[in-house]
């Protein structure tokens, strides 16, 4: 259950980074607002994701597909450019996200 709590905090983390952008300096109500529910949304599950999983594995991998949701998602929504150097990255930080999945000791549990 902790990994399913994690990609809902991760899932409120690429939200609050993407409405972040549109609140123009907080001057917009409506994204202000959501980047403040989806902020604490994002900390309320990883929270919970963290009463089983190690705080280096959890907040690891919520800022990992965190980071990778955002530009995946800044590129579909606001054109922003993908490179292949963007494209590598997103492949290491995958990768070291699977490898902490497989060295969690929950995992097996």
């Amino acid at each position: 259950m902790a990994w399913i709590y994690l990609l809902v905090a991760a899932v409120f983390e690429v939200v609050f980074a993407l409405a972040t952008n549109a609140t123009e300096g907080f001057t917009q109500l409506g994204p202000s607002l959501l980047t403040a529910g989806a902020a604490a949304g994002g900390i309320f599950f990883l929270s919970l994701a963290l009463k089983t999983l190690d705080v280096g594995v959890g907040y690891t991998v919520w800022t990992g597909i965190g980071s990778v949701g955002t530009v995946l998602l800044g590129a579909a929504i606001f054109g922003e450019e993908l490179t292949l150097w963007k494209a590598l990255a997103f492949v290491l930080i995958i990768g070291g996200v699977l490898g902490l999945k497989l060295s969690d000791r929950s995992a097996t549990a």
